[in-house]
C-alpha cells in the first residue's frame, strides 16, 4: 500500500474505532472538522437534540458540490458472534473490519481525503465544495439531514449537486451508481369488532375475520407497473397483531402495519386514498394513520452522472449501471433542495451484518474516484 495513499485507511481506521451506535456520533464529525480546519474549511455544527450534524464548505459561489453521509452505525447485535471486536478497526489481508466499515466510514474517510488533496492541488477551485455529515441516518432521522436541509433552505444556501457515499456497489467497486431511490410510505391500520366469547361469535364479531378480504384486496392491488427507472410499487405487510394471548376471547380489534414502496408513477395521496377507498368497500370501521419516510427521487442522466460514471470507469475499468434499487437514503432530503443527488460508496455485501468489512484497495479507489469528480466538476 503506498505511503501516499494509505491516509484514507488510517482516517477509516480511526473513525471505526469510534463506538458511534446511533444516534450517537462518538467524536467522529470533531475528527473530521478539524482536518477540514486545516484546509481552510468553515465548519457550522447544527447539532439537533440527541443528533450531531456538520455542514462545512469550501469556497464560494456556485456551482456547489456536497459530500454527504454519517457517522452513525447500527447496533453490533451479537458481540460473540464476531471474529474480531466490533469496534477494533483490525486490518487483516486487505480487510477493514468492524462496525460502520462498509457503512459508511470507508466512504466518509475516502470523501476527506479526496477533498484534502484535490485542494491542496487546487485551493482556488471554482464553486463551493461542502461536507453534510450526520449522526442519525441509521436511526429515526428527524433530527439530521432533514433538519440541516430545513436550515440550508432557511439560509438560501443552494446545491447543485451532492454525492452521497451510501455504499451503493454490489460485487465489484463502482458497479452501481444509485440515481433515485423509491418514496417510502407506512401505514398503521386498526379494525374494529366486538369483543366476546368464542362460543358466542353471534354475539360478537371478530375483526380478524372482516379484516381478510380487505386484506387480500390490499395485497394484491395493482399499484403501478414502474417505468424506466422504478420497478412497480410493492406493498408489504410488516406486522399483524390482535388478542392477548387467551384462546376462547374474540379480539375487540386488529393491527397492521404495511410499508408501501412506490415509484414516481404515484404520489403518497394517491396511494392514502387507494387504500381508504379500499376499506370503504367493505364496510369496516377503521382508524388509520401514516407516516411517509421520504419522498422518491431521481436524477436524470446529466453531465454529473456522466462524469461520475467516467470517473469509476477510469480508476476501474467498470462502467457502472445507474439504477433505483433499494431501501431510501438521506438523498431524499437533499433532493428537495433541487439539487442532481447520486450514491456512489463501497460494496454493500457486509452492511448490516455482523463481521461487517471493506476492501482497503477498494478505499484507495473509491478517493481516486471521488477525487477525479471533484476535478471535472470544479475544473474547467
Amino acid at each position: 500500500m503506498q505511503a501516499q495513499l494509505a491516509e484514507t485507511i488510517k482516517l477509516a481506521q480511526r473513525l471505526v474505532q469510534r463506538p458511534s451506535t446511533s444516534p450517537n456520533d462518538a467524536g467522529c464529525q470533531r475528527i473530521i472538522a478539524e482536518r477540514l480546519i486545516k484546509k481552510g474549511f468553515v465548519i457550522n455544527e447544527l447539532n439537533f437534540e440527541d443528533t450531531y450534524n456538520l455542514w462545512a464548505t469550501h469556497g464560494k459561489d456556485e456551482p456547489v458540490f456536497v459530500f454527504a453521509g454519517h457517522t452513525d452505525v447500527v447496533p453490533v447485535g451479537d458481540e460473540t458472534q464476531w471474529n474480531t471486536p466490533p469496534f477494533s478497526g483490525k486490518i487483516f489481508q486487505d480487510r477493514l473490519l468492524g462496525r460502520g466499515a462498509a457503512d459508511m466510514k470507508g466512504g466518509l474517510a475516502a470523501m476527506v481525503v479526496a477533498t484534502e488533496k484535490f485542494i491542496e492541488k487546487n485551493p482556488d477551485h471554482q464553486g463551493t465544495i461542502a461536507f453534510l455529515i450526520t449522526s442519525d441516518e441509521e436511526d429515526s432521522g428527524k433530527n439530521g439531514t432533514k433538519r440541516v436541509v430545513e436550515w440550508l433552505i432557511e439560509q438560501q444556501q443552494p446545491i447543485n449537486y451532492c454525492l452521497v457515499g451510501e455504499p451503493s456497489s454490489d460485487t465489484q467497486l463502482g458497479d452501481v451508481i444509485k440515481n433515485g431511490r423509491r418514496g417510502s410510505l407506512i401505514g398503521y391500520l386498526r379494525i374494529f369488532g366486538i369483543q366476546g366469547h368464542v362460543a358466542y361469535p353471534h354475539l360478537a364479531d371478530n375483526p380478524i375475520h372482516r379484516l381478510l378480504p380487505f386484506l387480500n384486496k390490499l395485497v394484491n392491488y395493482p399499484w403501478d407497473n414502474g417505468n424506466t427507472y422504478f420497478p412497480p410499487t410493492s406493498l408489504q405487510i410488516t406486522n399483524i397483531h390482535a388478542g392477548g394471548g387467551s384462546s376462547n376471547i374474540i379480539p375487540p380489534y386488529v393491527d397492521i402495519q404495511f410499508n408501501l414502496r412506490y415509484s414516481t408513477e404515484l404520489t403518497h395521496s394517491q396511494i392514502e386514498q387507494t387504500v381508504v377507498a379500499l376499506l370503504q368497500t367493505e364496510s369496516l370501521k377503521y382508524e388509520l394513520t401514516w407516516h411517509l419516510s421520504g419522498k422518491p427521487f431521481f436524477t436524470p442522466v446529466s453531465e454529473f452522472t456522466q462524469i461520475a460514471s467516467q470517473a469509476v470507469k477510469t480508476v476501474t475499468g467498470i462502467v457502472p449501471v445507474l439504477n433505483t434499487a433499494g431501501g431510501t437514503s438521506d438523498g431524499r432530503f437533499i433532493a428537495q433542495t433541487g439539487a442532481q443527488v447520486i450514491e456512489l460508496g463501497a460494496i454493500n455485501a457486509t452492511i448490516h451484518k455482523v463481521n461487517e468489512w471493506t476492501s482497503c484497495t477498494d478505499l484507495l479507489k473509491l478517493e481516486k474516484i471521488y477525487c477525479k469528480i471533484l476535478q471535472d466538476l470544479l475544473i474547467k
